[in-house]
């Protein structure tokens, strides 16, 4: 009797992850599908296609910086004043 409840636990959780990861249909209706520049890029060439810069975060002696434009994110890696490496983060 004790493991009814337990079943119906695992059963609501597992249903919610399931509906979770349902998300991947497409482009919504009414919003233009945006592609990536490519899977590695500079932050300058990011911010002349558009992309806007949304966190900064201090990772030891140099920076993350967080890209996004629509739908598409990236993750810059501040090397130095003039050098970064980007990677896509979807």
């Amino acid at each position: 009797m004790q493991r009814l409840p337990l079943a119906v636990a695992l059963l609501l959780a597992a249903s919610g992850v399931s509906a979770q990861e349902t998300d991947t249909l497409g482009t919504p209706l009414g919003r233009k599908e945006v592609t990536p520049p490519a899977a590695q890029t500079s932050m300058g060439d990011l911010l002349s296609k558009g992309y806007q810069i949304k966190a900064a975060i201090p990772n030891g002696s140099k920076f993350v910086v967080f890209m996004q434009k629509d739908q598409s994110a990236y993750a810059c890696e501040m090397q130095s004043l003039t050098a970064s490496r980007c990677g896509t983060l979807n």
